[in-house]
């Protein structure tokens, strides 16, 4: 069943721009921006010409299905989405000194528009991905500048695993351990990506051997990192200084950093070396652990092969671009059973 989507237009976003900007400011003109999947995207363009954008976090703008986790914070890899996830992470990363949107306004109360809202910058320069498609060579000084920011994430390290918004109020994450977290789901995906297609029906069990023996490879470790979890260039917006800024941070969470770069090589492929730990001057941290790659990197795949089809079940609009996600990583899943497999994909 579908949820029925009503977005909103001028007039009922009139108050929140009053609320964020001042009494007298009109809008202009109302764009609802495309990728979004679990909150409302919209560019609110001012009778000045100014421009901010408006998050909304309302069910008529979440186009996953709900698995009943949404609300439990303890779990890791709980449904990232949500005002008070996003104000932590935004704070946290404000700390740190990496770059995400100002924010103008957060508003739970309802008053101003019948959802929890955020009012933040409009940074109007390209995404990341859209630099290095047109111009690889003028994205490298941004591309150094996401690796200092990932560096500065990765030094700040907390003796608990979990999103931000728990960890940093004392909270505690089930699953034990980081890869605790990820092998249950992992298998999760595994059954369910075999139940919706044959060709990882047929090696079910001998994936899910990968699975469990790639898992007990993976030494205990006492110290997590700040991971945005789904760092891909197209969540990395360019400011007018050149300056790489994070979006979709809902799900930071304090993780292996290995989670981060098993993502981060899947995402940015053949431009991903510029964003190892420890390249170029002046840039330490510590070397990867191969085992949590491979690890990790099986388990993504996985992820991003029965979460979209999760997500085709509803009325997700760009259905061509999911369904060529799907085959990608089913066939990168697969590539897990060659004998010779030894790197992480």
């Amino acid at each position: 069943m579908h949820t029925e989507r009503g977005f909103p237009d001028r007039e009922r976003l009139e108050g929140v721009a009053r609320a964020a900007l001042g009494p007298g400011r009109r809008i202009a003109r109302v764009d609802r921006l495309r990728g979004g999947s679990k909150k409302g995207v919209y560019r609110l363009t001012l009778d000045d010409d100014s421009t901010v954008i408006v998050y909304i976090w309302d069910d008529t703008e979440d186009y996953w299905p709900s698995d009943g986790t949404d609300a439990d914070h303890t779990d890791p890899f709980s449904h990232a989405s949500g005002i008070d996830l996003f104000e932590a992470a935004h704070g946290r990363l404000h700390a740190l000194g990496v770059r995400s949107p100002r924010i103008r306004l957060t508003d739970t109360s309802k008053a101003h528009y019948p959802a929890d809202i955020a009012v933040v910058e409009d940074v109007r320069g390209p995404t990341l991905e859209e630099m290095l498609r047109a111009d690889p060579r003028s994205a490298a000084p941004v591309m150094d500048r996401l690796a200092e920011a990932l560096g500065l994430m990765a030094d700040h390290t907390a003796p608990g695993f979990g999103k931000v918004a728990l960890v940093d109020n004392g909270g505690v994450s089930k699953g034990g351990s980081c890869e605790g977290a990820v092998l249950d789901p992992a298998l999760d995906d595994l059954y369910e990506a075999a139940r919706r297609d044959t060709r990882i029906a047929v090696v079910r069990d001998r994936l899910e051997d990968v699975v469990r023996t790639a898992y007990a490879a993976v030494p205990a470790r006492e110290r997590f990192a700040v991971v945005h979890g789904e760092l891909g260039p197209d969540h990395v917006l360019v400011d007018a200084r050149g300056r790489p800024v994070l979006i979709d941070v809902e799900g930071l969470m304090y993780f292996d950093v290995e989670w981060e770069h098993a993502f981060l090589r899947i995402r940015f492929g053949d431009h991903y070396a510029r964003l190892l730990p420890g390249r170029g001057p002046d840039r330490g941290g510590a070397e990867l652990d191969g085992r949590r790659l491979r690890f990790y990197a099986l388990a993504m795949r996985l992820s991003l092969v029965a979460g979209p089809l999760r997500l085709l079940d509803g009325d997700f609009p760009d259905r061509d671009f999911m369904l060529g996600v799907v085959e990608h990583n089913l066939r990168q899943s697969l590539a897990f059973l060659e004998p010779d497999r030894t790197r992480s994909p």
